[in-house]
């Protein structure tokens, strides 16, 4: 069992960078191609073959799902050469739609802990809240409706309701919490995909306009935004939902016996940890792939919780 002591975040940090970068670059030819298993399959083999150049015992907690339901970093596959254990977490596509239909916001993302450091959530949706640094504790919660949460957030950052831009993901199940929203005076941000970089813009009010996401999405992603959010700061919580006993059943599997037990961003990511997104298509946070004839570019947000450190890299190499 590895410590925090053995986990050496600053040498383990570039490396991580570049299992993003790999996974976005086998990923950048099939952008706009329409076939979202495709490149999702890309990043998969691009990102574990770079897991497995590290030096590391590292286990997937958070991965592609199951073993039965997925070939390749699987929740429970062990990567790496031999090291220091750690928890990783990790989407290797995060927007395959939005990859296949040239949409914005399509990231590679992965986080690196200590091993016994991140939640093990199951498959299985959760409900989020989140907003960025600069607030007390708790100004809002996931008991209070969707429009007390927007009163909240105003009154703490001193503005009007109007002010406050919420951003949710376009579903059915978010009808009532739109209308709500909206009829505080609240606007809404509306994706189609990719909960992640939704949680992560809150992070950055002043570059993305977006104070505060909410709404349910896969659970996994809860945990790899937290992850972002202990290195960018700012606030989040999450509730497992449950829609039947076999999703109950996948819970106990992955040790969790609270059912309705409110997750903080700490309480999902226990330790300090590293965490790298690389842009696939051009969005708010990260610029995409640029391929010029011999080129391939990319951007990739490297953060450490543990310094506070946010470095962007730019990546040019040459490609045949």
């Amino acid at each position: 069992m590895s410590t925090p002591k053995d986990f050496n975040d600053r040498m383990l940090s570039l490396g991580l960078a570049r299992v993003a970068e790999q996974a976005a670059i086998a990923s950048a030819k099939l952008i706009g191609h329409g076939d979202e298993k495709a490149a999702d399959q890309a990043a998969v083999n691009a990102m574990r073959n770079e897991l497995n150049k590290l030096e590391i015992s590292g286990v997937v907690v958070i991965g592609e799902g199951e073993r039965d339901e997925a070939p390749m970093l699987f929740i429970g596959e062990e990567v790496g050469q031999g090291g220091p254990g750690v928890d990783i977490a990790l989407d290797p596509l995060e927007g395959t739609t939005l990859t296949a239909k040239d949409m914005p916001n399509a990231l590679t993302v992965i986080a690196m802990g200590p091993r016994g450091s991140m939640l093990h959530a199951p498959d299985v949706y959760m409900d989020k809240l989140a907003i960025g640094p600069g607030y007390p504790d708790h100004v809002v919660t996931l008991d209070m409706s969707p429009a007390e949460r927007v009163e909240a957030l105003a009154r703490a950052k001193g503005c009007d309701n109007t002010d406050i831009t919420v951003c949710i993901l376009e579903r059915p199940r978010h009808e009532e919490m739109i209308a709500e929203v909206r009829a505080t005076g609240a606007a809404i941000r509306l994706i189609t995909d990719g909960d992640v970089a939704g949680v992560m813009h809150c992070a950055e009010a002043h570059i993305t306009g977006i104070d505060m996401y909410m709404g349910s999405g896969g659970a996994p992603e809860g945990v790899l935004a937290s992850a972002a959010l202990k290195c960018m700061g700012g606030q989040m919580y999450g509730r497992l939902l449950f829609r039947n006993d076999d999703e109950k059943a996948r819970a106990a599997k992955a040790g969790i016996t609270d059912l309705n037990k409110i997750y903080t961003r700490d309480e999902m990511v226990t330790a300090d940890v590293i965490f790298a997104a690389t842009g696939v298509t051009n969005g708010s946070i990260l610029s995409g792939i640029k391929r010029e004839i011999g080129w391939i570019t990319t951007e990739t947000l490297l953060m450490r919780s543990k310094t506070g450190s946010v470095r962007r890299v730019i990546y040019r190499n040459p490609f045949n």
